[in-house]
């Protein structure tokens, strides 16, 4: 505090040694390579998004870029056109338990299969919640062939803008063609 002096103020649970006890050091559950390879996986700007990104914007439709939801700044959409109300979500075919090419991971299986059923779980939720809303959620998988995944979100950019904008919420999700999620 001001004008005291230095040596009788007390560093609450510091000895003047340094610390009382050593920190403890946990061996990481994952090697090396592994961790490197989770750490440079990206949230945003990852190569399937930038491909549909580039056709979108080449075919003149303007959006925002990871975008928090009305309902939950923390969750973010991959794409929004907010004039028309579509939240395009590109998922990844690990993180999002893609049935075409999940696999399994060999170690700590329980982990990673409780981490996808609950991404798989949010996704469900966000769906529902942005059509309570009266929004529209359409989720694109990262294998899908980006001018196929561009048409799909441009046709229903179109259909939205023909509504008016008022009537949304169909949540639907694409694996190289349109199916019902």
């Amino acid at each position: 505090m001001p004008g005291e002096e230095r040596s009788v103020r007390r560093g609450d649970g510091v000895s003047e040694k340094g610390y009382l006890k050593p920190p403890t050091i946990v061996e990481s559950p994952v090697s090396a390579a592994a961790r490197n390879t989770m750490l440079a996986n990206r949230r945003r700007d990852t190569g399937p998004e930038l491909a549909i990104r580039s056709r979108l914007h080449r075919a003149g439709l303007r959006y925002r870029v990871d975008w928090s939801l009305p309902f939950d700044r923390r969750r973010r959409a991959d794409l929004v056109f907010t004039r028309v109300g579509l939240y395009v979500f590109i998922d990844g075919c690990f993180w999002h338990g893609c049935p075409q090419h999940f696999v399994v991971p060999k170690t700590r299986t329980d982990f990673w299969v409780g981490k996808i059923e609950g991404n798989r779980r949010r996704d469900r939720d966000t769906d529902e919640r942005l059509k309570q809303l009266g929004l529209t959620p359409l989720r694109v998988w990262e294998h899908t062939d980006p001018d196929t995944a561009s048409a799909v979100v441009i046709a229903a950019y179109r259909t939205l803008e023909r509504k008016g904008a008022t009537t949304l919420g169909s949540g639907r999700r694409v694996s190289g063609t349109t199916e019902g999620a």
